[in-house]
C-alpha cells in the first residue's frame, strides 16, 4: 500500500503514525486515504472524454462518505439494491449518472428507480426485462435498459467472483442475447439503449475483457441488421489490486486500451470500477489480544475476526498483516485467528510475525469487501470507520452499540 510506511521503526499510515490513531479510537476500526481514493480516480479519469462515463461500483464500499467524495471527483454509479441507489442519491449522485445491475430486481425496486429517472437498467434475464416493461407500464413511463451479456469468457479469478462464464448466474447468454432484444424492440415502454457486460473481479489483465468486446461487437453489428441502434457499451468493471504483489494493470492504460478498442464504434463508453478504486486505500487496525503457542500451531488472537473482514474464510483472500511496530527479535509463524466461535474465523494463516499481547496489527488492503460485508455475528458490534482527510481524522461510521444491534428485536 502506498499510504503505508516504516518511519524509525513506527508504521504510518497517510503520514500519521498509527499507533497515535489507536491512542484514542477502540480496536478494531477501519481507516481509509482520501488522497489514496482521490489518485485512484485520476487515474482513471485522465484519459476520459465526453464519451466515458465511470461509475463506482456502489458494493465494493458503501459509505456515504466516501459515496459523496467519489461523486465529487466526477464518478457515477453502479448499484445492485434499492439499498445502494438510496445511498447514492442521499451522498448527492445524478441519477441519470446511476446504472443499476443485479439479477434479482424487485418490482418496488424497479419502480423506485424508475421514479429516480436513473440512467438505465442492466437487465439480466427475459423474465427481468417483462418485469421492467409491466412496471415502467403501470408507472406511464419508458424505461431506458441495457441488456447484460454472457461471453463465457473465463478469467483467472477465485470461481465465486466469477462472472463472465456460461455456468455463471450472471447475464444473459451470448447465444440467446439477440431473440432477447428482439423481444425487447416490441415491448412499448422499453427503451434500448445500450449492451452491457462484466466478466468478474480481481482481474490482473486487459486481455479477457478485449475478447469479451470482440464478441459484443459481433452482437452489436448484428443488431444493425434489425435496426436496433445503441448509445453506450457498459464494460463493467472488476480491474483488481495487488494482494501480494502481484503485477498491476495500468488504469490509464486499461482506459486507452478499452476505448481504441472500440474507437470503430460510435458508442459511449461505461466502465463500473469498484475495488480498484478503495480497495488498497484502506486498513483495518486490530489489537492482539493472546499469543497462544503449542507444540501443534502458534496462533494470535486478535480483536478482529471474520464478523469484520469476511474476505478470507469467505474466499480464502490474502491480506498483509503488518505490526505498527518494527522488532529486531526473530519472527515465529502464527495463524492469526480472532474471537469467533467458528474454525474459519481466521485473517491470515503461516504468518511470520514476532508480537505480544497488546501489540497493533494493521491489516492491509481492505477498502474493498471489507467493512461492507461485515455482520453482527457473535452479537459483535461492527467496527467504527475513520477517513484520514487533510491530515485530519474524520469519524464516518460510529461503531454499533449493543442497544443497536438489539433494537429491532422484541421479547
Amino acid at each position: 500500500m502506498n499510504s503505508l510506511e516504516y518511519k524509525n521503526d513506527n508504521l504510518f499510515f497517510d503520514g500519521i503514525a498509527v499507533e497515535d490513531i489507536a491512542k484514542n479510537i477502540k480496536t478494531p476500526f477501519y481507516i481509509y486515504s482520501e488522497d489514496s481514493i482521490k489518485k485512484n480516480i485520476k487515474d482513471y479519469l485522465s484519459d476520459a472524454s465526453q464519451k466515458t462515463l465511470f461509475c463506482y461500483s456502489v458494493k465494493a464500499n458503501s459509505n456515504l462518505s466516501l459515496l459523496k467524495l467519489i461523486a465529487s471527483q466526477g464518478m457515477g454509479f453502479d448499484v445492485v439494491s434499492k439499498g445502494e441507489l438510496h445511498r447514492a442519491i442521499k451522498a448527492g449522485a445524478n441519477p441519470k449518472r446511476i446504472v443499476y445491475s443485479g439479477v434479482g430486481k424487485t418490482k418496488e425496486e424497479i419502480a423506485y428507480a424508475l421514479n429516480n429517472k436513473i440512467l438505465c437498467f442492466n437487465v439480466e434475464s427475459e423474465e427481468e426485462l417483462f418485469a421492467i416493461n409491466s412496471q415502467a407500464s403501470l408507472m406511464k413511463l419508458k424505461a431506458d435498459i441495457s441488456i447484460r451479456i454472457n461471453p463465457d469468457v473465463k478469467v483467472k479469478t477465485h470461481p465465486y467472483i466469477s462472472t463472465g462464464m456460461r455456468e455463471n448466474k450472471f447475464g444473459i447468454a451470448y447465444e440467446d442475447a439477440f431473440e432477447i432484444y428482439k423481444k425487447a424492440k416490441q415491448l412499448d415502454s422499453i427503451n434500448i439503449v445500450g449492451i452491457d457486460f462484466h466478466i468478474g473481479s480481481q482481474i490482473m489483465s486487459i486481455e479477457p475483457y478485449l475478447d469479451s468486446i470482440s464478441s459484443v461487437k459481433k452482437l452489436i453489428q448484428k443488431l444493425d441488421t434489425i435496426d436496433i441502434k445503441l448509445s453506450h457499451i457498459d464494460v463493467g468493471g472488476g480491474l483488481g489490486i495487488s494482494y501480494k504483489g502481484e503485477k498491476l494493470v495500468d488504469k490509464s492504460e486499461y482506459v486507452k486500451t478499452i476505448i481504441n478498442s472500440l474507437s470503430d464504434l460510435d458508442l459511449n463508453i461505461i466502465f463500473e470500477p469498484g475495488r480498484s478504486i478503495v480497495g488498497d486505500c484502506g486498513i483495518l487496525v486490530s489489537q492482539v489480544q493472546y499469543v497462544k503457542e503449542s507444540s501443534a500451531k502458534n496462533f494470535l488472537i486478535i480483536d478482529a475476526s471474520m464478523s469484520e473482514l469476511m474476505r478470507p474464510p469467505l474466499y480464502g483472500a490474502y491480506h498483509e498483516i503488518t505490526p505498527t511496530r518494527k522488532s529486531g527479535m526473530p519472527n515465529k509463524v502464527y495463524d492469526v485467528v480472532g474471537p469467533v466461535c467458528e474454525s474459519s474465523d481466521f485473517i491470515g494463516k503461516e504468518r511470520k510475525l514476532n508480537c505480544n499481547s497488546g501489540d497493533l496489527l494493521v491489516i492491509q488492503d481492505v477498502g474493498a469487501y471489507g467493512s461492507v460485508l461485515s455482520s453482527n455475528y457473535n452479537t459483535r458490534p461492527r467496527p467504527a470507520e475513520y477517513l484520514v482527510s487533510n491530515s485530519e481524522i474524520k469519524l464516518i461510521r460510529s461503531s454499533d452499540t449493543l442497544d443497536q444491534i438489539i433494537e429491532n428485536e422484541s421479547c
